[in-house]
């Protein structure tokens, strides 16, 4: 007697609850978000470049 199991991988599982979330998203603020996520992203990550260079160069004197 042979059994028809159906196994799902994990890649479907992944894109059935991603198009659940997504259906329910405001997409009217989602560019704002967007560049405000971005401009907030340039600006940490210049503090850490920065940051990382007064460090060595302290660490060299």
């Amino acid at each position: 007697m042979e059994k028809n199991q159906t196994s799902a991988d994990s890649t479907s599982n992944m894109f059935l609850t991603g198009t659940i979330l997504l259906a329910n998203l405001d997409y009217s603020g989602l560019a704002d978000y967007a560049l405000k996520a971005l401009v907030g992203g340039v600006i940490w990550m210049s503090f850490k470049i920065t940051g990382d260079y007064i460090s060595e160069r302290l660490k060299r004197k």
